[in-house]
């Protein structure tokens, strides 16, 4: 991926990841990632502000506080899979199904792309939490009108405190290629400052 975007569009190939365990240090272990076919948008904010710490009658420190993201995820239609899994629905013995009040969803990392207009920016969110879709429909008309379907996300940071990846034009070939086959965690982190921007500045 050496080539750079000048411009990003569209959503597609989006997939989720159940969070099956948790080690005593907080570390989750993923399912291998499945597809949610039918993604129409996805528009999240991030959460939390900075907030500055005064001193030397100046602006001494400044506290971020990343406190992940919030928003909407809009689909054609849940899958029974994804209400399953996720949403924490369940099948009866005649294949119906179940909805209760006292299901407990599951947390999952969400794993989608935008494209460019040289290559396509994967991103993985790794602590998501979903809330149940609202239920709508509406009678057919001279045309017909698509209802769609919409999760109300909040994704977190880790214990660790990993909240997002994304992949960039120095990304290797093998980790862009293989984004959806399982959860990438990140390895030990390079220094934001490229190698010749820091030589020029020593």
């Amino acid at each position: 991926m050496a080539q750079k975007n000048k411009v990003k569009f569209g959503l597609n190939k989006v997939h989720y990841a159940k969070i099956i365990a948790w080690s005593e240090d907080g570390v989750p272990t993923f399912a291998t990632p499945v597809r949610l076919p039918g993604a129409v948008s996805l528009s999240i904010d991030a959460e939390g502000e900075n907030e500055n710490f005064y001193a030397d009658d100046i602006v001494y420190y400044v506290i971020n506080n990343n406190a992940g993201y919030t928003g909407d995820l809009e689909v054609a239609l849940i899958t029974t899979d994804f209400a399953l899994t996720i949403l924490g629905e369940t099948l009866d013995t005649n294949g119906v199904l179940v909805e209760r009040n006292d299901a407990e969803p599951a947390q999952f990392a969400l794993l989608f792309e935008f494209t460019g207009d040289k290559n396509h920016i994967r991103h993985v969110l790794y602590c998501c939490s979903a809330s149940r879709p609202a239920t709508e429909s509406s009678t057919k008309e001279e045309s017909t009108e698509v209802k769609t379907e919409t999760l109300s996300l909040t994704a977190s940071a880790l214990p660790d405190g990993l909240v997002k990846s994304k992949t960039c034009e120095s990304t290797t070939d093998a980790v862009y290629n293989n984004w959806y086959k399982s959860v990438y965690i990140p390895t030990a982190a390079k220094s934001s400052v490229p190698a010749k921007a820091a030589a020029k500045s020593e």
